[in-house]
């Protein structure tokens, strides 16, 4: 999906050190961030990672990096994370485990005149996936389309909540010093 000659080459270093700790490399991120750049490194493993085990691999992942400087010439930040809860799905084989859930789509080119697709995926296989989108159509798209996909958690409304406040519910206005 993301071919970055940079990145692929982040990524040939920092998998194995992944590997070695237990987790999953998920995702790799270079780009500029307010005054410098950032080398984000998004890892998990099946029941979540803990703080203390990214902890652990960056230092592992500095270590590693620094001796391949080359890699990633100039100055940054770098941060290793665990991908949060909308999950970016950056190999075809992290689709699988998300079929029957509510994915977004970007493409690199347009697909049916447009570049975006969210809904639910609905198929994945060795060429693709599909996605049923909210108009209810399917919409193939071939892995090397895709320039980004992420899940989407659907968050559940729990007893009593209510997806807006009520107009009355809204605290009254402060004017002119009145009470």
């Amino acid at each position: 999906m993301d071919t970055d000659p940079k990145l692929t080459r982040v990524w040939e270093i920092v998998e194995p050190v992944a590997l070695e700790a237990g987790l999953e490399l998920v995702d790799v991120e270079h780009r500029r961030e307010g005054r410098g750049t950032v080398l984000r490194l998004l890892m998990d493993k099946g029941g979540g990672v803990s703080l203390d085990e990214l902890a652990r691999v960056s230092r592992q992942v500095s270590d590693v990096l620094d001796t391949h400087a080359e890699a990633v010439p100039g100055s940054y930040t770098l941060e290793v994370s665990s991908p949060g809860i909308n999950r970016p799905l950056t190999r075809p084989a992290h689709f699988p485990a998300f079929v029957g859930k509510r994915v977004h789509v970007r493409t690199r080119q347009p697909i049916e005149g447009r570049h975006s697709f969210r809904g639910i995926l609905t198929t994945v296989d060795d060429r693709g996936i599909v996605v049923t989108g909210d108009d209810a159509q399917s919409h193939p798209i071939a892995f090397d389309a895709i320039a980004r996909a992420q899940y989407q958690h659907e968050f559940t409304r729990g007893r009593g909540d209510r997806a807006h406040p009520r107009r009355t519910e809204r605290r009254p206005s402060r004017r002119h010093g009145v009470r």
